[in-house]
């Protein structure tokens, strides 16, 4: 089994910053593409921004210029630094990785608990 386990949310002021972590454990064998997606109340889950593994990215043009993700292979893990903040921000976050393959290679579309990020003054 794969688990992905966020951190690094928390209540920022507008304009400030934040950095979600997103670590992946089990029985790893690769991990292709990794997202971040978003989601507030009554509205659906969005694709803020993704990573494949070689490092090409794209995002949601809300967070183009404001938002980096980025990735460490070696452990798993990957990254949401977050500038200037705005209010429209808040949202719980979510890892998404859709394609990991496991030592014994199966394959898993997992997605981590979500962490809340809540911009406000």
């Amino acid at each position: 089994q794969v688990q992905l386990v966020e951190s690094g949310g928390g209540l920022v002021q507008p304009g400030g910053s934040l950095t979600l972590s997103c670590a992946a454990s089990g029985s790893i064998f690769r991990i292709f593409a990794m997202d971040w997606y978003r989601q507030t109340p009554g509205k659906q889950r969005e694709l803020v921004a993704t990573i494949t593994r070689g490092g090409s990215t794209n995002y949601a043009d809300s967070v183009k210029g404001r938002f980096t993700i980025s990735r460490d292979n070696a452990k798993n893990t990957v990254y949401l630094r977050m500038n200037s903040l705005k209010p429209e921000d808040t949202a719980v976050y979510y890892c998404h990785a859709p394609q990991v393959v496991t030592t014994g290679g199966y394959e898993y579309d997992n997605w981590g608990q979500g962490t809340q990020v809540t911009v406000s003054s």
